[in-house]
């Protein structure tokens, strides 16, 4: 749908029926079919009632002439024995004609006068004189055919004015009340059978049209589980959706789902080969790193035997501790490259209670020994929190986290380590008041070989592995870690679920 045009001042402007235009779009394809199906029944009820109230009229009327052109005639013939023209009333008077239907008007005009007439009341030929008004509509009626005129007082008329052999002219009316009553009584059926009709179709229609749109829920449902599936962490079986079991695949909603399940499999295939790409690359590195780790001993080994010898002149011993530097440098990356394997490959770790109180306050005061430079806070609940998980493992990401901010932030900085629980998710919290994180990197954080622009760097670099690793424990232990940023708060905020019954007593020593 169009979005709406903006206006000089850069809003925009609501066209007239905007809302409503998304009002309906929000509806669902259920609801939408089931109003339009009423609105078009409705549409016909109305068409098909007031073409059946234009027929029914026309009939009437026509019976209704031919009745009038039948009473006139009979008083024409009743009025032919009435005195010459201007005489006074006699008893043949137009309104004593007999046989006449109650409530006919009847009349005599001489000289566009009523001289003569009535309404004729009851039985027994009984009249009521008519009002001047109602004489006065009589007065000017055309001659030879019947006309629909109002009387005041009296309601619709269908009149005719027939002219007699003496020159008077005899007006005879029969009320159009009946014909109104039947044209009511044929709205109130065709309403009712209307509101019947639309009761019945909002019944059925909703069977007719679940029942044919269950094929298309199935298929939303299908790729609504698929959308909801977490394929960035693991990978498990996709969902199908079988088109021929519930409908033809040569209709629409058929060549749907047909076209769903193709693009599921393309995606298991998909997946199914980036799984075994990535089992091969971890399988790779874990191997790779298993067997570098003896060489890069044997390196460090032999550079830290060279640089114990006191006859080295001073570039060689320059150059040999800088071989041991480097080694060492890359001992840890490996280290970090075959964890990482081992997280990958989804090994069932070993779990115990563990009290993540004295872990994060023991691995604080590690981190205060290793940076002095720099500002240590420690916020503690009362109670200690456990949780169920590898200690040695939940120990590295809390130490990388603390690693992280010691290297990427100026020294004076202020690092703020705390912990709280919450029903049954334990948060662990890792703020630093340090220059921020870019925010072009701030999405990538946590991918491998990620690092920081020089502001952050204070000594040396880092593998770009630290917080991947951190990323990798904590969601192997059923958690999830984010991070904020901006200049002067950086937070890494880490949740595990936390085991509220379980309180492991921690060594007094380390306490």
């Amino acid at each position: 749908m169009p979005s709406d045009p903006p206006s000089e001042y850069g809003r925009p402007v609501r066209r007239p029926g905007s809302r409503a235009r998304r009002w309906w779009a929000a509806r669902s394809l259920h609801f939408r079919l089931i109003a339009q199906l009423l609105c078009l029944l409705a549409a016909t009820c109305v068409i098909l009632t007031a073409a059946a109230g234009a027929l029914m009229r026309h009939t009437l009327i026509t019976q209704f002439d031919q009745q009038l052109v039948v009473t006139s005639q009979h008083v024409m013939d009743f009025a032919g024995h009435n005195g010459p023209s201007g005489s006074p009333p006699t008893s043949n008077s137009v309104v004593n004609a007999p046989c006449v239907p109650e409530l006919t008007v009847l009349s005599r005009v001489t000289d566009s006068h009523v001289v003569d007439g009535g309404l004729r009341s009851g039985t027994d030929n009984g009249h009521r004189d008519l009002a001047p008004p109602q004489t006065a509509v009589l007065e000017t009626l055309p001659l030879g055919y019947p006309v629909t005129r109002r009387l005041p007082g009296l309601g619709d008329y269908r009149l005719i004015a027939t002219a007699a052999p003496n020159g008077d002219v005899i007006i005879t009316g029969l009320p159009l009340a009946p014909l109104a009553a039947a044209q009511f009584r044929l709205v109130v059926v065709h309403a009712v059978v209307g509101v019947v009709s639309l009761v019945i179709t909002v019944l059925l229609g909703t069977l007719l049209i679940r029942k044919t749109l269950y094929p298309l829920r199935r298929v939303a449902a299908t790729a609504q589980r698929v959308a909801e599936l977490p394929l960035d962490r693991y990978h498990p079986p996709l969902p199908m959706w079988d088109p021929e079991a519930a409908v033809d695949p040569r209709t629409e909603v058929g060549q749907v789902g047909t076209a769903l399940n193709r693009m599921l499999d393309h995606v298991a295939d998909a997946l199914a080969t980036q799984q075994a790409s990535q089992t091969r690359l971890s399988q790779f590195s874990a191997d790779a790193s298993h067997e570098l780790r003896t060489p890069l001993a044997a390196i460090r080994g032999y550079a830290e035997l060279i640089r114990r010898r006191s006859d080295l002149p001073p570039d060689v011993a320059e150059s040999v501790r800088r071989i041991g530097e480097d080694a060492e440098r890359m001992t840890t990356l490996v280290e970090d490259l075959f964890r990482l394997a081992q997280l990958d490959a989804n090994r069932p770790q070993h779990r115990e209670p563990v009290d993540l109180s004295w872990l994060v306050a023991d691995t604080v005061n590690e981190a205060r020994i290793t940076g002095p430079d720099h500002h240590w806070r420690l916020d503690l609940p009362d109670d200690p929190v456990t949780v169920l998980g590898d200690e040695a493992n939940l120990r590295r990401a809390v130490a990388n986290l603390l690693t992280n901010g010691r290297t990427h932030t100026p020294p004076g900085t202020t690092v703020t380590t705390s912990l709280a629980v919450s029903g049954s998710q334990a948060t662990l919290s890792v703020v630093d008041d340090g220059p921020g994180i870019p925010a072009h990197l701030l999405p990538h954080v946590f991918d491998r070989f990620t690092r920081a622009d020089r502001s952050r760097h204070h000594t040396g670099g880092s593998g770009g592995l630290g917080l991947a690793i951190v990323k990798a424990i904590i969601e192997a232990h059923g958690g999830d870690i984010s991070v904020s940023s901006r200049v002067g708060r950086t937070a890494f905020t880490l949740r595990l679920p936390a085991q509220p019954d379980v309180h492991p007593a921690a060594p007094e020593e380390s306490r």
